[in-house]
């Protein structure tokens, strides 16, 4: 039984890397109840272990006296002598063995139910001071099981939690995979410590950015923010603080190489990466790419922003269930609203709007209107670019030219007064 003992001793020494002086030390405390059971309220008892042979022994501190009224507390000048203690003497104190017949297998079967909740307080306590300095860093381990939704991984020498809020809903573990994950955090818990691991927060991309980019490192290259949906899309703002260095070239890496290493463990997941610019304008028309954006209105004071598309940039700006809009906030730190611009749909619509805004002008009719059109002018500042000599020789036109002419000139003046601006229909092809 004491060479099993030993032998569990040195399993956990050596799988868990606990020192065995460490072990024995925590069996002898586990030992004391078993041996005051055994041997009674015996003065200043402690318990013994041989590192070599395993053999348990019982000792306790005794006072000589002539007369022995407490065996527990006294023992005779001869017994003492014949224990080991030859000049023992009355009123010495001697340490003399108590152990009672058969206390070694009593204490060894004892030690075995106390051994594995004094190894795991060790454990525990080695978990904490090798992982508290490593909250930040990347770990592989091995799926070991599965307690309800969390994944318990197999580090080596310890255990970790993958808990399912963690977890990157596209993804799948199967046990005995391994996988890359990510130190969250070190807890105490009425349990001992726990290390706890993510590949869900955006933090492991920018690790892993970190670990394959050399620029980050060094300083060169800043990362200013990033946003994440894990599984589906990441989008990072980086910053050069050496104009010659290319902050999104340097992040992507000749012919991509390095953010395909990072996609590939990211299990394909959407990374795109953007400059960052302190002109909000230009931060947001990049945050929002593939989309392309034609205009802007700022509302500093609340940090909203109104961004215009063309209704075909529409779908791409907001993005599949508004994802792209929600990244593109999260990274500027900006209220994006997304619109698309009013726009006149079809080639006769936009004649007809054409036509309606020379109508509009007193002097211009309706015919006249449709035979400018058709020659070109699209607008009312079109026609100040013509000639008189140009309208009249159109036999629609003829003497009407001047006053076509003279109208048109009224008009932008008109417009230009009441600070109304162009008015445009745009071209119609």
């Amino acid at each position: 039984m004491n060479a099993e003992l030993l032998a569990i001793l040195d399993y956990w020494e050596r799988e868990k890397g606990i020192s065995k002086d460490v072990l024995l030390t925590a069996v002898q405390e586990s030992l004391m109840m078993a041996a005051k059971k055994a041997v009674g309220p015996a003065r200043e008892l402690r318990v013994n272990i041989d590192p070599r042979s395993g053999d348990i022994s019982a000792w306790a501190k005794l006072m000589v006296a002539d007369r022995v009224v407490s065996k527990h507390d006294q023992i005779t000048p001869f017994d003492a002598r014949r224990r080991g203690h030859p000049e023992a003497k009355v009123g010495d104190e001697v340490e003399v063995e108590v152990t009672p017949a058969g206390f070694g297998r009593i204490a060894a079967q004892y030690a075995k139910q106390a051994l594995m909740s004094q190894l795991r307080k060790a454990e525990k306590a080695m978990i904490f001071d090798e992982f508290k300095d490593r909250v930040g860093d990347i770990v592989n381990g091995t799926v070991r099981r599965f307690e309800k939704s969390d994944v318990v991984l197999d580090l080596g020498k310890f255990e970790a939690v993958l808990p399912n809020r963690e977890r990157v809903p596209t993804e799948e573990y199967q046990i005995g995979e391994r996988i890359r994950c990510f130190v969250k955090d070190v807890v105490q818990t009425i349990h001992g410590p726990e290390i706890l691991l993510t590949r869900a927060d955006p933090q492991f991309v920018l690790k892993l950015f970190r670990l394959e980019v050399a620029e980050l490192n060094d300083g060169t290259i800043e990362v200013k923010a990033i946003a994440r949906e894990p599984g589906f899309r990441t989008k990072l703002a980086v910053y050069s603080r050496d104009p010659k260095v290319d902050p999104v070239g340097a992040c992507v890496g000749l012919r991509g190489q390095r953010v395909k290493n990072i996609v590939r463990e990211l299990n394909n997941e959407k990374v795109d990466i953007i400059p960052w610019s302190a002109d909000i304008k230009a931060y947001v028309a990049k945050a929002l790419d593939p989309a392309k954006v034609k205009s802007f209105r700022v509302d500093e004071g609340s940090k909203r922003i109104l961004v215009t598309t063309t209704p075909d940039q529409l779908p791409l700006a907001v993005g599949k269930r508004g994802q792209n809009a929600r990244l593109a906030s999260r990274l500027t730190g900006w209220q994006i609203d997304i619109e698309a611009e009013a726009e006149v749909s079809g080639f006769e619509a936009k004649v007809d709007h054409a036509v309606h805004e020379f109508t509009a002008v007193p002097g211009i009719s309706e015919v006249h209107a449709r035979v400018l059109v058709n020659m070109g002018f699209h607008s009312v500042e079109d026609l100040l670019e013509a000639e008189v000599g140009d309208l009249a020789g159109v036999p629609e036109i003829g003497d009407a030219a001047t006053t076509i002419l003279e109208a048109a000139r009224g008009e932008v003046v008109r417009r230009q007064a009441e600070g109304g601006g162009a008015n445009g229909a745009g071209p119609l092809a």
